[in-house]
């Protein structure tokens, strides 16, 4: 007896072709509307258990969420240069480097307030995590700010600077 199956290459079915969607959304309106999405029924559901005042001003917040979301969906991505986001990964960094910092003074200062006993040694070995935590997000930072100063120029900016 034989168990094996057979392909039977009459039977295999055609290849289908799916159906693309129509409308290709751009990355920043599914943003928008997805945030929307979920933004809308959570304000409406808040509105009325909230004070009056407090209804209002998330009311403001939503419409303003609404007109921002609008001009950022407006943006086309593409348009975009690497040159032009050097500042914002610079930025970024920095932010990198000085929540790490931030956090590790702040784990530093709840260790000798909460636990003045213990000396360096036994600090680290109880609060070796959140230590590697801090250090980690401070590395991820010097990281990126080096690979933003290894980044080669463009040439219009070293004609640009070499001129002035």
């Amino acid at each position: 007896m034989d168990v094996e199956s057979q392909a039977n290459v009459s039977n295999a079915p055609n290849q289908t072709e799916f159906m693309q969607p129509v409308t290709v959304r751009k990355p920043l309106e599914l943003l928008r509307d997805t945030e929307a999405f979920i933004r809308r029924p959570t304000v409406a559901t808040l509105t009325p258990i909230l004070p009056p005042k407090l209804s209002d001003r998330l009311q403001v917040a939503s419409n303003l969420a609404d007109n921002s979301l609008q001009e950022l969906s407006n943006i086309d991505l593409e348009q975009i240069s690497d040159w032009e986001l050097k500042p914002a990964r610079i930025l970024i960094g920095l932010s990198f480097v000085g929540f790490g910092a931030l956090m590790l003074l702040m784990l530093l200062l709840y260790v000798h307030t909460l636990h003045p006993n213990l000396n360096t040694i036994e600090q680290i070995r109880q609060y070796w995590y959140e230590y590697v935590w801090c250090v980690s997000l401070g590395v991820a930072g010097m990281f990126l700010l080096g690979r933003e100063a290894m980044r080669p120029t463009p040439k219009s900016q070293k004609v640009r600077k070499s001129k002035l």
